[in-house]
């Protein structure tokens, strides 16, 4: 019982995992089943919506092509009216050319036939004066003849008689003509040359300024002589070597001498002094010191007296080392005259002498303002000083106008332009106005001697006076030696003569004085 009931329990196991199986297979098919189905609508719905979509874009693609085509439509037809409007206008144009063309040539048929008729009527006009000259020439060969009769003369004879009147009556009227144009030109030109020279000294008005080759330096008491000789004379040793300014101590009570030529290194050996004298510690380390930072405040005034300067004169744009080098001048004289103050003087003078003459005042201060730059550096380069400043000037780019000025100032160049001419005016305003520079009376007196007897030594001189401090000399010469033409090369050779041997600031005027007199008396 138990073996079949086995069996049974199999048998039914067995097919109930059969038809498990069987269900199970009959699910998975139905599930694949929708799931296919699923994809096939799926692709269905995709495939409607792109036929939808390329159904719109194909609209979408026509309604841009219509208005594509409408804009190049409506383009086109703009630029065909232009181009019909453009067309019209040409042709307008073109018809009214024509009628001009045509007016033209009518006027031009007028004007030819108007020609012709006065062609016509000139011939006609020629053939009666050509008539006319023949029978005045005819006329003129009969008054010629008669005159020839009642004076005796030929006609060529008469001709050349009366020439040579006329031209003893031309010469003589010419001569007189041109001697009073001189005469008059000469006394208009001086007259107007003193007032441009009086106008511009009356405009500036600068100080004169008189240094020498020493400095004194007071002293609080003389045992300060000691302390600044120092031990077997170290200290003062110690000062000359760093200043290159000679310390003379000598008698003069309670003051010490500084000699030197260069007027920058004498402020310096001066200030270097005071500075010392003042702190009372003098000794050769505190010299060096001090005499370090005096030499930089020397250099820091000069830039600024030269700034200042260049303000005065409302110049503004000249180049810094120029400025630094004009302040310089600062320390330096010349005849006694400062050289600084001499340059604003000038710069002064020209510009008033250029607005008085129309010409550039800027161009001509700036160019006088620098006119001695070269004075600056003198001492340590060779040359002129006019030509060693237009070096300068020229380095520094200045205009050619400022650079001739400068080297033409002293005529080691010629003077080519009015600027220079200027220049060299101031220049000579400024060194021979009264109380500008200064010289002893005893080479005053002899420079003036020396004129006089310069000018006694040529023959034919009766007297020779040296006038205005020896600006002019005035020569009265014998009039039954020497005649016009002598008197004038007497003046050239004297002039040379002078230039030669005497030394002397500024220009010296030659006169040459020659009178005729003729006494008679009446008995």
């Amino acid at each position: 019982m138990e073996p079949l009931l086995a069996v049974i329990a199999f048998v039914v196991g067995a097919l109930a995992g059969a038809a498990g199986g069987y269900v199970i297979r009959g699910v998975r098919s139905n599930r694949l089943e929708l799931e296919v189905e699923q994809e096939r609508l799926k692709i269905e719905a995709l495939r409607k919506d792109a036929e939808k979509q390329a159904a719109e874009m194909r609209h979408k693609a026509q309604i841009d092509a219509e208005k594509e085509a409408e804009a190049r439509r409506e383009k086109l037809e703009k630029e065909l009216s232009r181009r019909r409007a453009e067309s019209d206008r040409t042709e307008s144009r073109l018809k009214k050319r024509e009628e001009q063309i045509d007016r033209r040539d009518e006027a031009i048929l007028r004007r030819e036939e108007s020609v012709e008729t006065k062609e016509k009527r000139v011939e006609d006009m020629l053939k009666m004066a050509e008539h006319e000259v023949k029978a005045a020439e005819e006329r003129h060969r009969e008054v010629v003849r008669r005159c020839e009769e009642v004076s005796g003369l030929s006609a060529d004879e008469a001709r050349k008689l009366l020439l040579q009147e006329l031209e003893k009556d031309v010469r003589q009227e010419s001569a007189a003509l041109v001697r009073r144009l001189e005469q008059e030109t000469r006394e208009q030109a001086d007259k107007k040359a003193r007032q441009l020279i009086t106008l511009a000294i009356q405009k500036v008005a600068t100080d004169h300024v008189s240094e020498t080759t020493v400095s004194v330096v007071n002293l609080p008491s003389d045992e300060m002589k000691g302390r600044i000789i120092g031990r077997e004379g170290r200290n003062i040793r110690a000062l000359e070597q760093a200043t290159g300014v000679n310390f003379i101590v000598d008698d003069t009570p309670e003051a010490v001498v500084l000699s030197c030529f260069d007027p920058m290194r004498r402020e310096i050996a001066r200030l270097v002094l005071d500075k010392l004298i003042a702190d009372g510690r003098i000794h050769p380390s505190r010299i060096e010191e001090i005499v370090e930072k005096t030499e930089k405040q020397v250099l820091d005034a000069a830039r600024e007296a030269g700034e200042a300067a260049c303000l005065e004169l409302r110049i503004y744009d000249i180049h810094p080392e120029l400025v630094k080098l004009m302040g310089r001048l600062k320390y330096r004289t010349s005849y006694g005259q400062n050289i600084l103050q001499h340059s604003v003087e000038c710069a002064r003078i020209s510009e008033v002498l250029a607005s008085e003459l129309g010409l550039d005042a800027q161009l001509a201060k700036r160019a006088t303002f620098l006119h001695d730059v070269g004075k600056a550096v003198s001492y340590e380069m060779e040359g002129p000083h006019a030509i060693i400043g237009a070096d300068l000037a020229k380095k520094f780019r200045e205009r050619p106008e400022v650079v001739h000025g400068i080297e033409a100032h002293h005529f080691e160049v010629e003077p080519r332009t009015l600027t220079a001419m200027l220049v060299i005016t101031a220049d000579s305003i400024s060194a021979s106005r009264p109380g500008a520079r200064r010289e002893s009376l005893e080479s005053y007196i002899k420079r003036l001697t020396q004129l006089e007897d310069i000018c006694k030594g040529f023959p034919g001189v009766e007297k020779a006076f040296a006038v205005q401090a020896g600006r002019e000399v005035r020569l009265i010469v014998q009039p039954e030696k020497l005649g016009e033409n002598e008197c004038a090369l007497l003046a050239r050779d004297v002039t040379k003569r002078i230039e030669a041997e005497v030394q002397y600031p500024g220009q010296i005027k030659i006169t040459v004085l020659r009178e005729t007199r003729n006494v008679e008396y009446a008995k």
